[in-house]
């Protein structure tokens, strides 16, 4: 089957979940014209429909080549990646003065999401050219901008992040790549970078590695790190491409899936070193690519959304049309579709319900980081970017951890067929895997959310977080709606053992770091399931009084509320009782 965009659901996500509405009645947007919102993302769907979607399966099946230091992408994506452009989807929320539309983040955020379930390998690409300008924009001098950040913005060339090292994977400070200085001011770049993503291709004619590397003498460690901006090539003075620079493709990955998309060994020095520029200053390179990072975080948060809803529509449309067995009491002649079964049902709903709560806390934080940046207010853009910055782990991890378990369902619920590569089921599960792995391990936004977001401020932000969630439980519980169900009681223990939660693990970073760090995952987990069924409560709310047709949203989140958001009170002792074990491991690890 194809993809469909969701958009209603995406919309209410987004207008009501996600706060888009609240921050624009509160002027935080400006003159920003919000009936636009849903014509962007109808042509979106319209795109990702007719274009994206139907080179998935041809990307997944050719592949990447690679000859000469040259890849070729599959099939139809140089030709599909000039329509993108033409189109002007690359530009929706670039900066106007360089060819941008200017439009919020939260908007692109929904439009990512929709490339990423139409087809993920290819969205990834500009997913990390959005990266590019971010850090060109707010690291870049105004001499960079003027040459590269236009042809960025636009799409017309591609942008990568290269960090890592054979040696240097989590652990950036290990990067040996090095950079000279030269008279002129420009840099020569020597080492071997690996992993790097659309490291090469053939769908632009130019394109801008943003490279970490270390200066002769430069400091140990993460604050040795420099950031350096190189063309793959020249740029002349008048705009016009010049020579090829000293950065090449030396292999690609074999991967488990993201076939289309080009994994590249990438190495600079063989004919007298890459020429770059610097971005920012010397040694403070890590600053300019956290600039990156972060932005690249949600953008994969959202790759997990959209590839959870990508499997949830094609194992809804299985469902429906795959008979086995009878229900019970069937009246009908013959099997019946499995989606009479109970357990297909609970499974299709897990899957959906768990798609709704990921996308909501991704548009959150991309509301919060546009509020970060657009509000007139200054406090209020102080307290924006704390928001934003506490969920932007929780936006990377709950959700592609969710994006793994959906793609997982998707599977079983197609039964053998999931596991024969002709359903497409198997692509979606094996495209999803890398997503908990890249931008930062999940296990290290659990660490981050722990050791830095959790303790800003003695945990200002969770509290203010927690006020406005106990709110929405309150109305959930003042609404007397039968259909609800049990989902207010089910949503106020889940925050009271995320609360509890927090200020265990805030007094045991002070005391027992090792305690604290032992039980960050499963807290990640913990609050992005109090978060997201809060989140999804607010919007059957919201659907309530202003839709005729409310029922499916409520269904969404007593779903949710009484199958995951119950599961808080055991990751919650987790979370306090599980150090002991875990630091006791290595006598049935090593022994």
């Amino acid at each position: 089957m194809t993809y469909r965009a969701p958009i209603n659901d995406i919309l209410l996500a987004l207008n009501h979940g996600a706060g888009l509405q609240a921050a624009l009645k509160a002027g935080h947007y400006g003159d920003f014209d919000a009936e636009m919102t849903a014509q962007v993302l109808e042509e979106a769907g319209r795109f990702a429909t007719d274009v994206l979607a139907p080179l998935n399966r041809i990307g997944d099946q050719n592949g990447i080549k690679l000859k000469d230091n040259k890849v070729t992408t599959a099939p139809g994506w140089p030709g599909a990646y000039q329509r993108w452009i033409d189109a002007g989807w690359n530009a929706v929320s670039g900066p106007e003065a360089f060819g941008g539309q200017g439009l919020p983040l939260a908007v692109n955020a929904a439009c990512t999401e929709i490339w990423s379930a139409s087809n993920m390998a290819f969205g990834l690409c500009p997913l990390l050219t959005l990266s590019a300008i971010e850090a060109l924009d707010a690291h870049g001098s105004e001499e960079l901008k003027k040459i590269y950040l236009e042809k960025l913005v636009t799409g017309e060339w591609t942008g990568t992040m290269q960090l890592t090292e054979p040696q240097a994977g989590s652990d950036v400070g290990a990067l040996r790549s090095r950079a000279e200085r030269q008279a002129d001011g420009t840099y020569r770049v020597f080492g071997t970078k690996i992993f790097i993503t659309y490291g090469d291709h053939d769908m632009t004619d130019n394109i801008v590695h943003f490279v970490l590397a270390r200066l002769p003498d430069a400091p140990a460690g993460t604050k040795g790190i420099s950031l350096f901006l190189i063309p793959k090539f020249l740029v002349n003075a008048d705009g016009s491409l010049g020579a090829r620079n000293d950065i090449y493709a030396s292999g690609v990955e074999h991967k488990l899936g993201m076939h289309a998309s080009p994994t590249c060994t990438m190495t600079m020095g063989d004919a007298g070193g890459a020429i770059g520029y610097l971005i920012g200053e010397e040694n403070r390179g890590m600053l300019c690519m956290f600039t990156m990072m972060n932005q690249a975080r949600l953008g994969v948060g959202l790759e997990g959304v959209g590839i959870a809803d990508r499997a949830y529509q094609q194992a809804l449309a299985f469902a429906q049309e795959r008979k086995q067995g009878r229900g019970i009491g069937s009246k009908t002649q013959g099997m019946d579709p499995i989606m009479v079964h109970p357990d297909v049902k609970r499974m299709l709903m897990q899957m959906r319900s768990l798609t709704a709560a990921a996308r909501t806390i991704c548009y959150a934080t991309a509301v919060a980081l546009d509020v970060a940046a657009r509000s007139p207010d200054a406090e209020t853009r102080t307290k924006a970017a704390a928001r934003g910055a506490l969920l932007t782990p929780i936006a990377k991890a709950f959700s592609t951890d969710i994006g793994n378990e959906v793609t997982s369902l998707g599977v079983q619920i197609h039964g053998g067929m999931g596991f024969i590569e002709e359903t497409g089921a198997a692509q979606h599960y094996r495209d999803a895997r890398i997503t908990a792995i890249y931008e930062g391990t999940n296990g290290i936004q659990s660490i981050d959310l722990v050791t830095r977001k959790l303790a800003v401020a003695g945990g200002a932000s969770v509290w203010a977080l927690l006020d406005e969630l106990n709110g929405i439980v309150a109305r959930v519980e003042g609404s007397n709606d039968p259909a609800f169900g049990t989902t207010g009681a089910k949503l106020r223990d889940a925050l009271g053992s995320l609360e509890r939660s927090s200020k265990w693990l805030l007094e045991k970073m002070a005391s027992a770091p090792n305690d604290a760090l032992a039980g960050a995952t499963p807290y990640l987990r913990l609050f992005g399931s109090a978060l997201g069924g809060c989140m999804l409560a607010n919007e059957a709310l919201a659907a309530r009084e202003r839709e005729g047709d409310s029922a499916r949203y409520v269904s969404v989140a007593r779903f949710f509320a009484e199958n995951i958001a119950v599961q808080a009170g055991a990751l919650e002792r987790t979370v306090m009782d599980s150090a002991d074990a875990v630091m006791a491991a290595d006598s049935a690890l090593l022994g």
